[in-house]
């Protein structure tokens, strides 16, 4: 059995697979994701915003991550809540984001 943090970095490893249908970078790198919690009955809780609030994408997004993160083994379900608080700003992005799309 693998410990909760090597679970935990598979989780955002698959995270990352899952990209902005607009921006087209993944939504870690974009620092969209703000919490990711594993119980020891498999039910992980992504806590996540986006970009804008009332983006049309969200629940395009939401099946992408809970398709992404149940490939997990130990996950056995995967619930997406949608925060706006602390509001999302572009100092979440990672360097590798704002240099992707040109923000300085």
């Amino acid at each position: 059995m693998r410990d909760k943090q090597s679970i935990k970095d598979d989780i955002v490893q698959r995270l990352a697979t899952v990209i902005d249908p607009e921006l087209h970078i993944d939504i870690v790198n974009l620092g969209l994701v703000y919490t990711i919690d594993l119980d020891n009955d498999g039910i992980c809780l992504i806590e996540m915003t986006l970009t804008t609030m009332g983006c049309p994408l969200t629940n395009v997004l939401a099946d992408m991550v809970i398709k992404a993160v149940k490939e997990v083994p130990e996950v056995k379900n995967v619930d997406v809540e949608f925060v706006w608080e602390p509001a999302w700003t572009i100092d979440r992005m990672s360097r590798f984001a704002k240099l992707s799309l040109g923000v300085h």
